[in-house]
């Protein structure tokens, strides 16, 4: 459902202060106009806290309900602040419910820059990390599933700059290179224009050191388990497995008819 969730950063401790005892968070509009425009306004918000949270770092630790939005310049919702250049910055300011507290945090694996996520309830009630926020697409969705049968946390929609800034569908970091994992949907093939830009965008990655594999639509509703997945294990492993912060990254076993193997609880990582 457009506009039901979103995930917002908290990177310094005043804002969370007023987010507890003043009730409001402020977002600039001209942000909202570029990343949320359709998935505004929010029924709920939860806050992804930085490195300077301490113990609270790198995860989500609280939501809270959207009561209303309204919209003030900056030197009203700071009226004690000094003016200056961004006094006349104008923002939507959130008027929320008391902030509720996770019992099991949404951590995110590797550090990484996140301003906005927008998402369902449902995915934020049943989310373990970061990366299971997103709601891009299904195809997306189908090829996260995937991943996560074998234990690639890849990271969603992942910022990079090469030449310019990209998001990344998935990003797979490796022992010896990273992959891009792109779902190109049903009009990808036709759309000339979209795919000049594409063309760019490959070129730029694969110069910035990218591996780009890109999956349509019939691939990863008919062929996920045994093509879009198989494929995408065999360039981890010829990378040198995955770069998980061990000593030996880690390589995904094959069965007897050279498939990946589903791990259990009781595999060793």
């Amino acid at each position: 459902m457009q506009g039901e969730f979103l995930v917002a950063i908290i990177n310094h401790p005043l804002d969370l202060e007023i987010a507890r005892k003043q009730h409001w968070y402020r977002i600039p509009v001209k942000s909202v106009e570029k990343r949320l425009k359709d998935r505004w306004p929010p029924k709920r918000i939860a806050f992804y806290q930085t490195k300077i949270f301490g113990p609270e770092k790198y995860a989500i630790n609280y939501f809270a309900e959207v009561l209303k939005i309204e919209t003030a310049y900056r030197r009203e919702l700071f009226p004690d602040e000094p003016l200056n250049e961004k006094s006349n910055r104008q923002y939507y300011k959130l008027i929320i419910d008391d902030l509720q507290p996770l019992g099991n945090p949404i951590f995110s694996r590797r550090w990484r820059m996140i301003v906005f996520i927008p998402t369902t309830w449902d995915k934020f009630q049943k989310a373990a990390e970061i990366n299971d926020l997103w709601d891009e697409s299904p195809l997306e969705d189908r090829i996260w599933a995937g991943l996560k049968t074998l234990r690639i946390y890849a990271e969603r929609q992942e910022e990079v700059m090469a030449e310019k800034i990209y998001f990344l569908d998935f990003a797979v970091y490796c022992a010896k290179g990273k992959i891009d994992v792109e779902t190109d949907g049903d009009s990808w093939h036709a759309n000339r224009k979209q795919a000049k830009k594409d063309n760019y965008r490959d070129n730029n990655l694969a110069t910035a050191g990218w591996k780009i594999l890109r999956f349509n639509t019939p691939q990863i509703q008919e062929n996920l388990d045994d093509y879009c997945i198989p494929k995408i294990v065999e360039n981890i492993n010829s990378l040198g497995g995955l770069d998980e912060g061990k000593v030996i990254p880690r390589k995904i076993n094959l069965d007897s008819t050279g498939q990946p193997k589903q791990l259990t609880l009781f595999d060793d990582l």
